[in-house]
């Protein structure tokens, strides 16, 4: 976490010089905490995947996927929707790592690309309908006791990926397997259920920040997870989980959120293109791999 102090003090340096005091306003902490819940319950089933040592780049268009298709659907049966697209496409991308044997990085992105494609085909490259559902924007942009809707949302995701990490035997699973899968495996554990239950869990993360970003949107639309994927999987390697797989909190995982929030924050007084932005978050990921990658190698 030594880079993410870094960030958080650079972070708000730049904010103060710029003039941007208003960061300190609940007014402004409570509009980047909206923010942080849409980047923090994808990050929330990314994270479930890291910890095996695998990674989900189908994040993108499996949340575009969902988000489409429920609000193309429209009333309260889109919500049921969009959470099976999430899950079939986890239980696809789980069967192709688990049964398949295909590198999860591999398999993952031509889901993702499958996924573009009939995206495309079905709503000919433009958005479904001209408004998300209202639900939607009440999840999205509603408030609670001046509490936006969506942190609510982040904390109940986050509670039940904690439960699951913390309190169940696939919790328990997940982090074995991602410390020792052939040894677990030898212990009479069905390692292909873990991994499918993981990918599951990421996709059913990615369909609901899709159907909130519909919301915050006001509508879906093509490639609207494209700016998710990298800074998801930037806050869980931040946040402390090891990108090889078998440690990590989600804790950790929270703190790195809202450090690329934070990030993000500074970017934008900057004007930093996105260009940069990808840069960036590509480097976070490339120096924690590099850290990890080090660690592993002195612990053997």
């Amino acid at each position: 976490m030594s880079i993410g102090v870094v960030l958080v003090i650079g972070s708000l340096g730049t904010l103060i010089t710029q003039g941007t005091l208003s960061f300190l306003s609940p007014g402004y902490i409570l509009q980047q905490l909206q923010i942080a819940a849409f980047l923090g319950v994808a990050a929330t089933g990314m994270m479930i995947v890291i910890l095996l040592g695998h990674i989900d780049l189908s994040l993108p268009w499996v949340l575009t996927s969902s988000a489409m298709l429920s609000a193309g659907l429209g009333g309260w049966a889109a919500l049921p929707c969009g959470l099976a697209v999430g899950a079939a496409a986890g239980l696809v991308n789980g069967l192709g790592v688990a049964t398949l044997r295909v590198p999860s990085m591999i398999f993952t992105l031509g889901t993702n690309t499958v996924l573009q494609g009939l995206m495309v085909l079905y709503t000919g490259g433009f958005a479904p309908r001209s408004e998300a559902p209202a639900w939607m924007e009440v999840l999205a942009v509603g408030k609670t006791l001046s509490i936006p809707n969506s942190l609510f949302v982040w904390i109940l995701v986050g509670g039940a990926g904690t439960f699951v990490l913390k309190k169940t035997a696939l919790g328990r699973y997940i982090y074995a397997v991602g410390n020792q899968e052939q040894a677990v495996y030898l212990s009479g554990v069905r390692t292909h259920w873990v991994l499918i239950g993981a990918f599951v869990m990421c996709g059913v993360c990615s369909a609901i920040t899709g159907m909130l970003l519909a919301g915050f949107s006001h509508k879906a639309y093509q490639a609207m997870g494209n700016d998710y994927l990298m800074p998801a999987i930037a806050a869980v390697v931040l946040g402390g989980t090891s990108i090889l797989g078998g440690r990590g909190t989600y804790l950790g995982t929270v703190l790195g959120t809202l450090l690329i929030v934070l990030l993000q924050s500074m970017l934008s007084v900057l004007q930093m293109p996105e260009a940069g932005r990808q840069i960036i978050y590509g480097a976070v990921i490339i120096v924690m791999l590099l850290v990890y990658g080090r660690q592993h190698q002195e612990g053997r």
